[in-house]
């Protein structure tokens, strides 16, 4: 259900599983027939209306689809929902079938076990000059772990911009070409390709191994020199764009194959890495984050390792919003180059850039700008690249040509010009190429005036203001680089599912299939908690916690408590927070225990008929029917219905004390040795 709820605000679309896709129009505290709960409010097509208990609160999940708007409000009441959902869960089975193939397929290959870490290996780790994020450590330890199994590794790495993937890429090199295995990376842009191989070069420089890179940075001449090396097994480590992709491209011994930013690479290039994927060992590299859901359903399919901690001393950027005003630039490009700091300032349009640099140079003389943008020669390109990495220019004028992954630690201060006509993952990887180092760095997104900004552009910039903490991608990407993410992953005939479903419903019923489909796994799951409500207050009082945002955490929390310990750290958190829990706060926990209780006892659904309470299923053999006798002298046990039931007070307030004292009871016969 409903990760992103914290992010739920009144006004944002939501999909109910059961009604479709409606407004969320705010919580409210209602009392009916004597009993106050809190409810969702939910907007559907014309006047129609819903008030949904928020112990339905996994039934719901924020609207996310392929774009940017949202399908129209769903009618209620009609059938049209449902054969919605039944084509998508079609298609969500056929793909589900596709991965499991995939994935058997992987099993069953056996591909090339390296042995454990040598001397060479430890020593060349000891040289790394920082020290690892333990999520850093986990990824290589992970890696190493694959490559020394003898299946074929798939791993994804997703990690923030600047937060170490490369290291763990590199080890993982180290370890192939220690063993005389050849290594090939991808990478998705020719300046990376140049970085990384820097990068390369200088960590292995005290080490027999060759190291070579393609890109069209490199004369024809060099590339084939570079190409025929590796095809005799004379280069190592081989470092290019898709151009190494092509044909000619053959290696004598392949190992390992590392690939930067995948999700920039197209179609047919995937297909011929899918069939590299089968015999050699495999590390994909992306910042743009795959959600959590997603990586559930595909964690069958590959492993995925999150680098989530920032590097020691790294600080968030301080990003600015706001109109275009000159002596804004001007005071930010000075304030740069007063600490001996470089710039990027980002206008997006080839044609005008250089009279952009022209003006600016006016507006700041003594600063020293260059020009950068794709329709450059590419030796021309590369030469000012390299004098910009090179501290020869305090400022580059550029196109979004720097949007992955160039290194410039230097570099702290950027500025974008018509910053609303970006999309949201770009913004944000393109503001990860500031603040890779101790300094503090700023960026400055601009648009031209208030009143022209659509409402689309003004969240994306407001999106990026609020996310300005270390690794927030995994939040931006909740946005936007979900979408695009899901895209990617499911290929295009699924998008349109996930546009008419939203996302994380989608997902559910892709997992679903994924689960029904696979042969059983071992491992005892979790039991669901049951569906069950007698009639007490259970809310959260407005003068307990004051803000909505809070509220909707804490049923968030409370309905996705699987186990007692998760209940029991919440209540614990919120005493901390906003003091003792009043009464009807103590019973929202205490209806969650009793639900966790009574499924983790074995039961499905609990019932009331009048004044019986029912729960079922429940086996029984006969030493525990008469434990259950002492324990609840008034109930009484079925085993032909796998039933127990027993008399209950009528009124809500008589009634709730006797259900927990019957879920209570119950675990503990279920829990007592045979």
């Amino acid at each position: 259900a409903l990760r992103s709820f914290t992010e739920l605000r009144t006004g944002d679309i939501v999909v109910h599983e059961d009604h479709g896709v409606a407004r969320f129009a705010g919580f409210e505290t209602r009392t009916v027939a004597d009993v106050t709960r809190d409810y969702l409010y939910l907007e559907y097509q014309g006047d129609d209306r819903v008030f949904v208990p928020t112990d339905q609160l996994a039934k719901i999940s924020r609207y996310v689809g392929a774009g940017a708007d949202h399908p129209p409000l769903s009618k209620l009441g009609g059938t049209r929902w449902e054969t919605m959902k039944a084509r998508a869960r079609r298609a969500a089975q056929e793909l589900a079938g596709e991965l499991l193939s995939l994935y058997a397929e992987r099993r069953r290959r056996s591909g090339h076990a390296f042995e454990a870490d040598s001397d060479w290996q430890r020593e060349f780790e000891e040289r790394f000059p920082f020290t690892e994020t333990p999520d850093q450590r986990e990824a290589i330890e992970l890696v190493k772990a694959d490559m020394e199994a003898p299946r074929p590794m798939d791993r994804l790495i997703c990690g923030d911009v600047g937060y170490g993937k490369t290291e763990v890429a590199l080890r993982a090199a180290f370890k192939a070409a220690g063993e005389g295995k050849q290594v090939l990376m991808l990478v998705p842009t020719t300046i990376l390709a140049q970085q990384h191989y820097g990068t390369f070069v200088e960590r292995l420089a005290d080490y027999p191994f060759t190291l070579e890179h393609v890109s069209r940075f490199r004369s024809a001449a060099e590339q084939k020199a570079a190409i025929k090396g590796f095809a005799e097994g004379r280069v190592d480590i081989l470092i290019g764009t898709h151009r190494v992709l092509s044909r000619d491209v053959r290696a004598k011994d392949l190992g390992l194959l590392i690939v930067d930013e995948e999700q920039r690479f197209g179609v047919k290039q995937k297909e011929l890495l899918r069939q590299l994927k089968l015999k050699v060992d495999v590390i994909s590299m992306s910042a743009t984050p795959i959600p959590r859901t997603l990586q559930m359903s595909l964690a069958g399919l590959r492993d995925i390792s999150v680098i989530e901690t920032p590097p020691e001393g790294r600080r968030p950027v301080k990003t600015y919003v706001g109109e275009y005003e000159e002596e804004l630039i001007k005071r930010a490009i000075e304030r740069e180059h007063e600490r001996d700091g470089q710039a990027f300032f980002l206008h997006n349009r080839v044609e005008s850039i250089e009279e952009t640099a022209e003006r600016l140079r006016a507006l700041c003389p003594g600063v020293r700008f260059a020009v950068a943008h794709g329709q450059m020669g590419e030796g021309e390109l590369e030469e000012v690249m390299m004098d910009y990495l090179r501290g020869g220019t305090d400022v580059l004028v550029c196109t979004s040509i720097i949007e992955s992954g160039i290194d410039i630690p230097q570099a702290n201060t950027l500025i974008v010009e018509h910053a609303d006509s970006f999309g949201l993952a770009q913004l944000y990887q393109i503001r990860g190429r500031v603040g890779r180092s101790r300094e503090r760095a700023y960026a400055y997104l601009l648009y031209d005036s208030a009143a022209a900004l659509t409402p689309e552009a003004a969240q994306r910039l407001a999106a990026l203001s609020d996310y300005t903490e270390l690794g927030a991608g995994f939040k931006i990407a909740m946005r936007d680089l979900e979408i695009r993410g899901a895209g990617n992953l499911l290929g295009d005939e699924q998008s349109g599912h996930v546009a008419a479903l939203g996302f994380e419903l989608y997902m559910q019923m892709l997992d679903e299939a994924v689960r029904a489909a696979e042969p059983e796994q071992e491992g005892e799951e979790l039991p669901e908690p049951v569906r069950l409500d007698v009639s007490v207050d259970a809310y959260v009082p407005a003068e307990y916690v004051p803000y909505e945002q809070a509220k909707i955490e804490i049923h968030r929390r409370v309905a996705g408590a699987l186990e007692l310990a998760d209940v029991e750290r919440l209540r614990e958190e919120l005493e901390d927070r906003f003091g003792e829990p009043p009464e009807p706060v103590e019973n929202m926990l205490a209806l969650q225990r009793a639900r966790i209780k009574f499924g983790q006892a074995g039961a499905r659904t609990v019932s009331f008929h009048g004044d019986r309470l029912a729960v079922v299923p429940i086996e029984l053999d006969s030493r525990r029917a008469k434990r259950l006798r002492q324990e609840l002298p008034d109930a009484l046990y079925e085993a032909s219905r796998s039933q127990v039931s027993m008399r209950v007070p009528k009124d809500g307030i008589g009634r709730f004390p006797s259900v927990v004292r019957a879920a209570d009871a119950l675990l503990a016969i279920m829990r007592e040795a045979a």
